[in-house]
């Protein structure tokens, strides 16, 4: 069992380090980066999907490979196709424009650099999916219905954070204003939020007695908070916000939460006294 699985996490690896390249190549192409992100959260999706339902020696899929499946898919089709969106409306994303910018000349062999960090990266993401599509035993238990409801939680609060700020930008009235409305009055970055909260949902179907595998899921929220709050979420949006919006951009950091969902009485208290 052990070499079905490590066969298993060889595949996913390469799959994405070949789906990135495809990234790679789109973006050199088009000069968008944003269709680099539509290709990786499409990949995951895919990569995923098929991971999930790889067959166990000598057994039919089981109902939590199918359910891991689905559940994956539509994750990556809800967000592909918003990033997708976004992307036509775009010449470049802004965060990958001011690391282009910043590597000068060097610009399209760090972007494959980088891009291939990313596919390494997200191999902890496809391989929780894997293991939580295989954990024992094969009748689904209430733990994998949790899970699926934390992963649809995950989905639609991230579908509604994206709709209430294309709502808010699709407003002229609101041009160089920063949207506090919904819940972007509770959190500077809702939508990442929901998209980490989404993934874990795979360590709670995949955590079972006797199944060690199932806690190299935790891996996949873990590395999700750190892409999102340390790397190519927060801190280059952030970095962007402050350039454009200056002094209204600080004071609505002073009273709304960076990451977690919090009133923002009780984020104001937080600062007030980490300071």
């Amino acid at each position: 069992m052990t070499v079905f699985y490590l066969k298993a996490l060889g595949a996913i690896a390469l799959s994405l380090s070949v789906f990135m390249a495809l990234a790679w190549v789109v973006q050199q192409r088009t000069g968008n980066s944003g269709w680099a992100d539509t290709i990786w959260t499409y990949a995951l999706g895919l990569v995923g999907a098929w991971s999930a339902m790889f067959p166990i020696p000598g057994q039919d899929a089981t109902s939590r490979q199918w359910l891991v499946g689905v559940l994956v898919a539509l994750w990556s089709l809800r967000l592909g196709g918003h990033i997708a969106e976004r992307s036509t409306e775009i010449k470049n994303d802004p965060r990958y424009a001011a690391m282009a910018a910043e590597w000068g000349t060097d610009a399209p062999r760090q972007m494959f650099v980088f891009l291939q960090q990313q596919a390494v990266g997200s191999v902890p993401l496809v391989f929780a999916v894997f293991i939580a599509a295989h954990a024992p035993p094969p009748a689904l238990r209430a733990q994998d219905y949790i899970g699926a409801l934390i992963l649809l939680v995950g989905i639609f609060g991230e579908a509604i954070a994206d709709s209430q700020l294309k709502a808010f930008r699709a407003d002229p009235a609101n041009k160089n204003r920063i949207c506090e409305t919904g819940l972007w009055k509770y959190s500077r970055h809702p939508n990442y939020f929901f998209e980490w909260f989404g993934w874990l949902a795979y360590p709670v179907i995949a955590i079972a007695t006797g199944y060690w595998w199932g806690w190299l899921t935790l891996l996949a929220p873990l590395c999700m908070y750190f892409i999102l709050v340390y790397v190519t979420g927060v801190p280059p949006l952030e970095q962007l916000m402050l350039q454009s919006r200056g002094n209204a951009f600080r004071a609505y950091q002073s009273r709304t939460s960076k990451f977690f969902p919090l009133p923002p009485f009780v984020w104001r208290a937080i600062s007030r006294d980490a300071s």
